[in-house]
């Protein structure tokens, strides 16, 4: 899935959402999550790569990491996650139990996102990040409505999460999602409020590799 972004009058960007795999990962056959974003103002570039490896089978994330390099800022990370032994650690040294036996990352979240019925009016917590400090997510399933971008015009779930992220929030942050209202369940748009710099989005140009076919396109 390829995007067009933008944060306010004057940053845009670009980006692409893929899957890779299967690729082994300790024993386990996983595919890989990739999301790969890029902004600019003028000459000034901002690029964000993340990575998760997920075990299909239970929907667990076994390895993450984040790579962004933000103007003068730059933060790297790499998790590797161990839910049989309820524990996680970083190449930061960071560590930490698991509140759940089948954790998951904020990129791996996304996908998971796409699997639940999704029904009108449905509020779900949940504590499924491996950080526990992350937890709980609050899933709200706002409505269906219709919306148009660079990919067409398609009848859509809406949905809110509603995410605990010191570092990128300040806190506690809204973003709000559009799925496709079919087996595809395709990102067809990503709305952020980001301190500072306003709402930042995220629309859906193009897609291939489908697996069903995505009836929610309208004509």
């Amino acid at each position: 899935m390829t995007y067009t972004g933008r944060v306010h009058v004057g940053v845009g960007g670009a980006g692409t959402i893929w899957v890779e795999g299967p690729v082994d990962l300790r024993g386990t056959s996983t595919w890989v999550l990739h999301s790969d974003m890029r902004g600019s103002l003028g000459p000034v570039k901002a690029t964000v790569s993340n990575a998760s490896w997920i075990d299909p089978y239970r929907m667990t994330a076994l390895r993450y990491t984040s790579n962004e390099r933000h103007l003068w800022k730059r933060h790297d990370d790499a998790v590797d996650i161990y839910p049989q032994q309820r524990s996680w650690t970083s190449a930061g040294g960071l560590s930490g139990p698991l509140v759940s036996d089948a954790p998951l990352d904020e990129l791996s979240f996304l996908f998971f996102l796409r699997t639940l019925p999704l029904e009108h009016d449905t509020t779900l917590t949940l504590a499924r990040h491996f950080d526990e400090a992350r937890n709980p997510t609050i899933v709200r399933v706002l409505g269906r409505e219709e919306i148009e971008v660079g990919a067409g015009r398609f009848h859509a779930i809406v949905v809110e999460m509603r995410v605990r992220d010191a570092r990128r929030y300040q806190g506690e942050g809204t973003i709000r999602i559009h799925l496709s209202d079919d087996r595809c369940r395709l990102l067809l748009r990503l709305q952020s409020k980001l301190p500072d710099a306003g709402t930042a989005t995220l629309a859906l140009q193009s897609y291939e590799g489908a697996h069903h076919d995505c009836t929610a396109r309208m004509p």
